[in-house]
């Protein structure tokens, strides 16, 4: 009996240990896959809080303009440092005032769990996609299916960007590399008829997820935000729970014109979570924190590379620490 019990408690010991690993190892990934964005914001605030350096009003002003330049916005950098100033009056050292600098950062995301929503609340779970064109939209969708399918889950794909047909090949590519099944038209079809096809399908074979792309738009576009909300309104004719989560994909190396176009899709079709790409670019740090704080809806990917894996579910305090490390 002592043997079993020492046995169970060795099991857990190495599913800890493991698990650790894995958590280095995607935290490892993060720190690499954000290796410019890092040095555009690392190397200033390391410089920034040298050992001894006093904490003063022009150590304020020079934390303040790095804060604007990263991307992270005049209105929310105004209202962070004020709270930073008020904090620092018991502080002694800049090494302690950096650690009040990642609190009030990660303080800047809603308070949600760091994990994305499981789509386990119904079934077929629809996730329709947007965004602009060459956000990596597409690509973020094939990911995003080749993660389910890895769960264990009947994945169907929606394509319902019918402007161009190498976009429906490119859908169709990821459908294949992902063991997912797709529900297609003709180029130039109605959208809103491929993604009403596809949710009754969904529903017919018992399908877990899907996932519907959308034609990528310039958010000025009012014919085409209107077409969004058309094959939106569509899902819900089919199925009235539905779409279950609206997906933005946004590139964040557009800086503050993430946000304005963030604004326009959110009025359009309301958006319920959003997916940061190439952060394995010349992106600015500030900007995650901005679009998270600035539309109070979380952030559940962020994409630091090529890879599958380099889609990664959005932990705030991860990301910070990876950027600060």
């Amino acid at each position: 009996m002592a043997f079993n019990i020492f046995k169970k408690k060795s099991i857990k010991a190495d599913q800890k240990t493991e698990q650790k690993k894995t958590d280095n190892g995607i935290f490892s990934r993060l720190k690499t896959g954000l290796s410019k964005t890092r040095a555009v914001l690392n190397t200033d605030i390391n410089e920034l809080f040298v050992a001894n350096k006093q904490i003063d009003e022009d150590l304020f002003e020079e934390l303040e303009e790095l804060l604007v330049t990263s991307d992270l916005g005049m209105d929310i950098t105004m209202e962070m440092m004020e709270r930073i100033r008020k904090k620092a009056k018991g502080l002694n050292t800049a090494e302690e005032l950096k650690q009040v600098l990642k609190n009030e950062l990660v303080g800047l995301f809603p308070d949600t769990p760091a994990q994305p929503r499981e789509p386990v609340l119904s079934k077929p779970h629809v996730i329709m996609m947007v965004g602009v064109n060459g956000t990596g939209k597409t690509t973020t969708l094939g990911k995003l299916a080749m993660k389910y399918t890895r769960q264990g889950k009947k994945v169907l794909i929606a394509a319902a960007d019918t402007f161009r047909a190498a976009a429906i090949e490119q859908v169709e590519v990821w459908a294949d590399r992902s063991g997912s099944s797709i529900v297609r038209h003709k180029e130039g079809a109605d959208p809103a008829a491929v993604a009403y096809d596809a949710v009754e399908a969904a529903i017919a074979r018992g399908v877990d997820i899907v996932l519907v792309d959308t034609a990528g738009r310039l958010h000025t576009q009012k014919n085409l935000m209107e077409e969004l909300k058309k094959i939106k309104r569509s899902i819900n004719k089919k199925l009235n729970t539905a779409p279950h989560e609206v997906l933005m994909v946004l590139d964040a190396t557009t800086g503050q014109n993430a946000i304005s176009q963030a604004k326009r899709f959110h009025e359009a079709v309301e958006i319920t979570q959003i997916a940061l790409t190439k952060l394995d670019g010349t992106a600015k740090g500030g900007i995650v924190a901005a679009i998270s704080s600035t539309m109070d809806l979380p952030i559940s990917y962020i994409g630091i590379g090529e890879g599958i894996d380099d889609l990664q579910a959005f932990d705030s305090q991860q990301f910070i620490d990876a950027l600060f490390d």
